[in-house]
């Protein structure tokens, strides 16, 4: 038995932007000492391990792991691990695809858009509103100044499997040199945040988008994300909870991964209040490598 290896861009609007994920279908059983060795090996955010074999609840068992360890749930990966198995396990059926994680089942489902390209949205699992930080606390953590903060909108902690802290900023200037610094974020890590910083701001760069984000997070360093799902899914649920976009349902197209040379576009989709809350996050995939692990 081989292991087939694809790699895929995700959240990207053409080929080799977006958030790359290595994405392995698990003919041959692998120990977790190897999927963590090829995590590391890819070097992207995620590589997904997916079983070939659904189970009795119709859903394939899906594992997420960063470079450094593994993780219960992210966007990116629940969209471009769904790709592959609809067009390389799943191949002539129709309707969702229903991935197995920690988390729970979720499902992705596949709609037409303008243009004819194809949107693979994923329904989040319920996000937890966390605790909240001064926005002078975080900004220094950033690198950034008090002024450079959005104070109408509150720094805030949201969790669905992980966790990541909401940082609201005032503009594409102070985006561009936010920085996460480690040590200086060593304070709020003690008092329980996440050093996952979705940094964000309502100025764009294409007037088409609506939202620029940066994401920050920790493996091996610092690194930053060239798009993140479960971020964008944990704004749409603090979004809904302050009221950012009046009562009316949100959506949004949310840019990212410009300052990595990535760019991306994220869909976001959200409605309800608190346990009430529907929140979907969408994108295009495109495939870009296909071979087998030797």
């Amino acid at each position: 038995m081989t292991n087939a290896f694809y790699i895929v861009d995700v959240f990207a609007e053409a080929p080799y932007c977006g958030n790359p994920l290595a994405v392995v279908i698990c003919e041959a059983p692998l120990s977790d000492e190897s999927m963590q060795k090829i995590a590391l090996e890819t070097n992207y955010s995620e590589t997904t391990f997916v079983s070939p074999l659904k189970n009795e609840d119709g859903g394939y068992r899906v594992r997420i792991f960063t470079p450094s360890r593994e993780i219960d749930f992210a966007g990116h990966p629940l969209l471009g691990t769904a790709h592959v198995i609809r067009y390389h396990i799943q191949t002539g059926e129709q309707g969702p695809v229903r991935l197995n994680l920690p988390v729970g089942q979720v499902e992705a489902s596949f709609n037409a858009a303008d243009g004819g390209k194809e949107v693979v949205w994923f329904e989040a699992p319920p996000v937890t509103p966390g605790i909240q930080c001064s926005h002078f606390e975080i900004a220094t953590a950033l690198g950034l100044d008090a002024d450079d903060m959005d104070e109408a909108s509150p720094v805030q902690q949201m969790t669905a499997g992980i966790s990541a802290v909401m940082v609201p900023v005032s503009s594409l200037d102070a985006l561009s040199r936010a920085r996460l610094n480690l040590d200086a974020y060593a304070p709020l890590k003690a008092e329980g945040f996440a050093p996952l910083t979705y940094v964000f701001c309502k100025q764009t760069q294409n007037p088409e988008n609506d939202l620029s984000v940066r994401f920050f997070f920790e493996a091996h360093g610092v690194r930053e994300d060239p798009a993140t799902g479960n971020g964008a899914a944990f704004f749409g649920a603090y979004a809904l909870n302050h009221g950012l976009y009046g009562e009316r349902d949100i959506s949004l197209r949310i840019e990212q991964g410009h300052f990595v040379h990535r760019p991306s576009v994220v869909m976001l989709q959200a409605s309800g209040q608190d346990a009430g809350q529907q929140i979907s996050v969408g994108g295009h995939v495109e495939m870009i490598v296909q071979g087998k692990l030797i």
